[in-house]
C-alpha cells in the first residue's frame, strides 16, 4: 500500500522569536510510519519540528505551520490509499505576525487568534476509496468527543487516547488508546508500546483494505 502520514505539532508565529505550539513530540506518528515501512508499505511521511530521527526508506516532507501541513497533505493525498493523521496541528494562529522581535515594553496583554484550517475535514471531499485515520487527544469525555471526530470528519478509524495519563499520549513510550470504527465497532486496547499500538493501527488497516 501507499501510505501517507503525518507527525508532531505544528508552529504558528508569533513573531522570528516565539511561536504557539503543542505538547506532540512526533513519537506516535514516527512510529506508524517505520512500522508501515517495515511491512514493505511505500510511505511519505509529513513531519512538524521534531527531534526525532526518520525511519528508513521512508520520503520524509518537513513542514512548520498548519497551512503548510494542510499543503503537503493536499499535495500528496491522491498519491496515498491510506491516510494516518497523527500530527496534533495547531487549532489556532496568531492574526497579525509581526516582522520584528515584539519587544517586553510594547507587548499588549491580548493575542489576537483565528482559526487554523481543519486538515481532515478539508480534505474529506478528497477521500473517495482511500482510508482514512485520525487520532483524538482528549482530556475528558473521551469515547463522546471521539465519536463526534469520526462522525464530523467522515473518518474509518478514530485512535482515541486520555492525555491526562502520565503513561500515555505526548512525549511517552508508551500509549492506551480506544479504537472506534465507522462501523460502530469501539475496542478498548491495553497500555502498550507506541511501536507496538502502530502495529495495531496497521493491522486495522491491511484488513480493512482486504475487505474492500
Amino acid at each position: 500500500m501507499r501510505i501517507l502520514v503525518t507527525a508532531g505539532p505544528t508552529r504558528e508565529a508569533i513573531d522570528p522569536v516565539r511561536f504557539i505550539s503543542n505538547r506532540s513530540t512526533g513519537k506516535m506518528g514516527y512510529a506508524v510510519a517505520g512500522v508501515c515501512a517495515g511491512r514493505g508499505h511505500e510511505v511519505v511521511l509529513v513531519s512538524g519540528p521534531v527531534c526525532i530521527k526518520p525511519p528508513r526508506g521512508i520520503s520524509v516532507v518537513n513542514v512548520e505551520t498548519s497551512a503548510e501541513m494542510l499543503h503537503a497533505v493536499k499535495k500528496n493525498i491522491p498519491w496515498c490509499d491510506a491516510l494516518v493523521m497523527v500530527a496534533a496541528v495547531a487549532d489556532f494562529r496568531p492574526r497579525k505576525i509581526s516582522r520584528q522581535k515584539i519587544k517586553k515594553r510594547n507587548m499588549q496583554y491580548l493575542l489576537p487568534l483565528e482559526k487554523t484550517t481543519d486538515i481532515l475535514t478539508a480534505v474529506r471531499p478528497m477521500k473517495k476509496k482511500r482510508i482514512i485515520v485520525g487520532f483524538a487527544a482528549e482530556t475528558k469525555n473521551l469515547i463522546q468527543e471521539a465519536g463526534r471526530k469520526l462522525d464530523e470528519k467522515g473518518l474509518d478509524l478514530i485512535v482515541a487516547n486520555d492525555v491526562t495519563r502520565k503513561d500515555s499520549g505526548f512525549g511517552s513510550d508508551t500509549n492506551k488508546v480506544v479504537f472506534i470504527s465507522n462501523n460502530g465497532v469501539c475496542l478498548n486496547l491495553p497500555l502498550m508500546k507506541k511501536t507496538q499500538l502502530a502495529g495495531r493501527i496497521l493491522d486495522w488497516i491491511e484488513a480493512k483494505s482486504k475487505s474492500e
